[in-house]
């Protein structure tokens, strides 16, 4: 929608430059001017539905086509449009500054001297400097530059999502397997060795043997327990997860991260918690910190992540003794825990996030 705004808004130089000719040429000359004018537009439309197809060799083809038919209407203009002409070739450098933006500035600093000097050159135009052409061609040229370029870094931009969000996925479905077949091959082990020495205790020693199916049983549970939640996992925060999204986000954001290649230091208790805390971090590396490395530390009992971005007020760590609702509810699931949150500035430069829990085994003597 915006594209098409602005292109139907460059139709207003043609406008003026057909003004242009009715003040400076009358009869034929005018109507000639006017045509020239006219046939302008129509090339600029034509320009405008062919940028809009799919690129291709007969794309390119048409578009230098219409450049050059521009080019020489523009040419054709200036006897009856004098200096108001160079309207039309604001049109045509926007459209070199779109198409090709790496020629962006010797068009525009071309198009620009022309204005500025050929009305002051022609005696007969009785007119000085193009000053207001001039500045109309610079300025229109290179906020149509600009809005490329920008419109360029959103694709791009959108495109670095789609790949992150795809890596995640793909790193948590790395994960899964990884969970899945570590946990099952032991688990499916001990209860393959535990059957068979029950089928060969029960001719001889029917207790014994009824022992051994009984812990088989309690393997089997075991083992569906922790299938049900490495696949619940899955669709939760988990510390795999987020490292992977987190590695991806840091370098889409030109943050060099060291960052553990897993997480197998961390117990199934805190795995959840320490991915919020993975979450909300590198989040803020990202948003605040303006840091060119972050680095992480994982603990069975603490989580660790370190910028060497601007820290003090503003930096990634403030938003934690701020309003912010996603940090405020990571020092609501700290808390509820039982764990600590430490945040500062790191000297000479960067930030210090902290998370630390308690060990089980401490936690239960404290409820005891």
């Amino acid at each position: 929608m915006r594209r098409i705004l602005l292109a139907t808004g460059m139709l207003v130089f043609p406008a003026l430059t057909a003004m242009a000719v009715s003040r400076n040429v009358s009869g034929p000359a005018a109507v000639t001017g006017y045509a020239v004018v006219v046939a302008f537009g129509v090339c600029y439309v034509l320009l405008a539905l062919t940028t809009g197809r799919a690129p291709g060799a007969r794309r390119t083809r048409r578009i230098r086509v219409l450049l050059a038919a521009m080019t020489a209407l523009f040419l054709a203009a200036l006897p009856s449009a004098h200096a108001d002409a160079f309207f039309l070739a604001t049109v045509l450098v926007s459209a070199v500054a779109v198409l090709w933006h790496k020629h962006t500035v010797p068009a525009v600093a071309a198009g620009t001297l022309a204005a500025l000097l050929l009305p002051w050159a022609v005696p007969a135009w009785h007119t000085g400097p193009g000053g207001f052409q001039a500045l109309a061609l610079l300025f229109t040229s290179m906020t149509c530059a600009a809005f490329t370029e920008i419109a360029a870094t959103n694709q791009a931009l959108v495109a670095a999502r789609a790949e992150v969000a795809r890596l995640a996925s793909e790193a948590e479905r790395n994960r899964i397997a990884r969970d899945l077949h570590d946990l099952l091959g032991h688990s499916l082990t001990a209860i393959t060795v535990k059957s068979r020495l029950a089928q060969r205790l029960a001719v001889k020693d029917v207790d014994q043997a009824v022992a051994e199916m009984t812990a088989v049983e309690t393997l089997s549970r075991q083992a569906l327990a922790d299938v049900r939640a490495a696949v619940s996992g899955y669709r939760e925060v988990t510390v795999a997860g987020e490292l992977a999204r987190g590695r991806e986000l840091l370098r889409a954001a030109g943050v060099v991260a060291d960052l553990p290649s897993a997480a197998d230091a961390v117990g199934p208790d805190q795995r959840e918690l320490f991915g919020w805390v993975l979450r909300e971090g590198l989040t803020n590396v990202v948003r605040h910190a303006r840091a060119a490395r972050c680095s992480v530390l994982l603990t069975a009992t603490s989580v660790e992540i370190r910028d060497d971005g601007r820290g003090g007020a503003g930096g990634p760590g403030a938003g934690l003794v701020g309003s912010g609702k996603g940090l405020t509810g990571l020092r609501e699931r700290v808390a509820a825990a039982g764990g600590t949150v430490e945040a500062g500035p790191l000297d000479p430069r960067g930030w210090r996030l902290l998370v630390t829990v308690r060990p089980p085994d401490s936690r239960s003597e404290g409820t005891t």
